[in-house]
């Protein structure tokens, strides 16, 4: 039986996160690897790493929108760039830990994504980041309340805390054991790895 897992860790404010969510289901079911959606605080990976978003630098900013529809053109998959940008991410991050505690994860995180990198939600404001996800078939209040215990913002906050230990420095990042790779565009040397390691 085959053990291999492959760790996403993921926030909804990074499009490139986007584009490979919409990939990584399929690639793991080709490796036959399971996904383990782990949702993390890129701003906080930023500050402790000294990386910075793509958008924030000049000569990538210039090219981030023709790369991103490449990307998505290539996939097959819609990308709109949203009017609020860059997002709070906090809410959405805390309601996945809450989502994936029922099992969840995955299904909550494409929703919240595809929310904003499709659908132009705020997802920074509460209520309309409930009415996304309950339009998709959660309980959005249910989560948003289960958002505001302790032991999911802890759950964050470890999440986060070991991306970081583990050496993360963007998104989105996976591990599979102890081999990382960063970045929508290394998908194809993660299914190569898995696909070694399969036959190891």
């Amino acid at each position: 039986m085959n053990s291999l897992v492959i760790e996403f860790f993921w926030d909804p404010a990074s499009p490139y996160t986007w584009l490979a969510a919409t990939q990584i289901e399929a690639l793991a079911a080709r490796t036959g690897a399971t996904v383990s959606w782990r949702p993390f605080v890129l701003g906080k990976v930023f500050e402790a790493t000294g990386n910075r978003a793509p958008a924030t630098v000049a000569a990538k900013a210039k090219h981030l929108f023709k790369d991103l529809g490449r990307w998505a053109a290539l996939y097959g998959q819609p990308l709109n760039f949203p009017k609020v940008f860059p997002v709070n991410s906090i809410a959405a991050l805390r309601m996945a830990c809450a989502a994936g505690a029922t099992g969840d994860s995955g299904r909550f995180a494409l929703a919240v994504m595809r929310a904003y990198w499709v659908d132009g939600v705020d997802i920074g404001q509460p209520e309309a980041l409930v009415a996304a996800v309950s339009a998709a078939g959660f309980d959005g209040a249910a989560l948003l309340a289960a958002s505001q215990q302790q032991p999911v913002k802890d759950q964050l906050r470890a999440n986060t805390d070991e991306a970081i230990k583990r050496g993360a420095f963007g998104a989105p990042t996976f591990f599979v054991g102890s081999e990382m790779f960063w970045g929508n565009d290394r998908l194809v040397l993660l299914e190569s790895a898995l696909a070694a390691a399969a036959k190891a």
